[in-house]
């Protein structure tokens, strides 16, 4: 008698087995995860309050306080993609009427400055051109002009494949009464990070660039001086999901017994597991050097085919994705559309203020490897061959 009352059928899709292809993943993120990481995702569910899960919470946070060279005790991963670890950076911190510097030289900038504008924050913006980055100089004049009380930039910005130097702002920042966040989501693992010796206050990445992992879960960690902010404010945090008082009390932060919050992404802590693990396996300098020495062997054969890297200072260049200016004669569609039809191969246009601008090729993790990089290369040249404007 029920089923008389149906008026959608079953979609005929979902009556078909799922089909995904087999592709190697050299964009911007995500990354491929190995079978490692696949298999640690795919044990079977448990409760998000059981004892074994909490011990793998405990063994995650142990895991980001390696990568982010921390002893923070509020160090944990939310259960959302890096763009949840930025809201929740800036609804904890932020309130309304605060002021917020923000570093814009790229789509990260950009975006953290629009969520801060809907906190009701005032904002901001210390801005430099695409492919530049932000010296000492440049965020001590921008302190002194607006004397916010936190200061975001990006430390892998990447939508122009732009490595931030970080050393002394924290210590800058300090000095005028001012808290640092660093989004470090394309650059964890890849490059080198100091969260104590920088003096960072909070800091952020993503599961699924050099860490192998799916998306899902975003490390972040507050220092001390960021916790007490925290203590100090006037009202909740907008967001309760991402409130970090229940976030530090489930992840076992603050000493007081764990109290359930929200029903995490419990496979996707397993995966992350898996992923901080097999970094502290490979150590972080080791880790750092192979996405260095491929970056630069990349770089070296992109101008060998002479082709023009779009970030000019060699210091400068984000060791995780590598950003080429689209050759003359050419469009960025029909190059990454070739190579994924024909090599099997992603690789991505450009984001943010370099759409049409440039081509980002990301090395990252188990996937910066010297072959992969032989294998983009060939396959760049296949397109440079086949994609010209005046063959199609």
């Amino acid at each position: 008698m029920a089923t008389s009352l149906l008026r959608v059928a079953p979609p005929e899709e979902l009556l078909r087995p799922l089909a995904v292809p087999e592709r190697l993943l050299l964009g911007p993120g995500p990354s491929n995860v190995p079978r490692r990481i696949q298999a640690a995702g795919g044990r079977q569910l448990l409760g998000h309050m059981h004892p074994e899960v909490l011990q793998v919470m405990d063994e995650i946070k142990a895991g980001i306080q390696y990568a982010f060279q921390t002893r923070n005790r509020l160090t944990l991963a939310i259960s959302g993609s890096g763009h949840c670890a930025m809201e929740a950076a800036l609804f904890n911190l932020l309130e309304q009427g605060d002021t917020v510097l923000v570093a814009v030289n790229g789509i990260w900038g950009q975006r953290a400055a629009d969520i801060a504008r809907r906190l009701g924050a005032n904002v901001c913006e210390l801005l430099k051109p695409p492919g530049k980055y932000f010296t000492p100089q440049d965020i001590e004049q921008g302190l002194v002009q607006h004397k916010p009380l936190v200061l975001f930039i990006t430390h892998g910005e990447s939508s122009t494949g732009v490595l931030q130097p970080l050393e002394g702002l924290g210590e800058l920042c300090h000095r005028h009464g001012c808290l640092l966040l660093v989004d470090a989501v394309a650059s964890l693992g890849g490059a080198p990070i100091f969260m104590d010796q920088q003096e960072i206050d909070v800091l952020y990445s993503g599961s699924q660039k050099v860490l192998n992992a799916p998306p899902g879960s975003a490390p972040i960690s507050f220092s001390e001086r960021a916790r007490e902010k925290l203590l100090r404010r006037k009202t909740k945090p907008p967001s309760f999901y991402l409130d970090m008082g229940w976030l530090a009390n489930y992840w076992g932060c603050d000493g007081e017994p764990r109290r359930y919050h929200h029903t995490a992404p419990i496979n996707s802590f397993f995966s992350l597991r898996e992923g901080l693990a097999m970094l502290a396996e490979l150590g972080l300098e080791s880790s750092w050097e192979r996405h260095r020495a491929n970056c630069t062997q990349l770089c070296q054969g992109l101008t060998d085919m002479g082709l023009e890297l779009f970030v000019e200072e060699e210091k400068a260049r984000l060791p995780t994705i590598t950003t080429v200016r689209v050759p003359e004669g050419y469009d960025w569609k029909d190059i990454t559309a070739f190579l994924m039809d024909n090599h099997g191969m992603e690789i991505a246009g450009g984001l943010g203020p370099t759409v049409g601008k440039v081509l980002r090729i990301g090395l990252m993790g188990c996937n910066s490897t010297s072959g992969n990089v032989a294998r983009v290369l060939g396959a760049l040249r296949d397109a440079l061959k086949r994609c010209h404007r005046s063959r199609l």
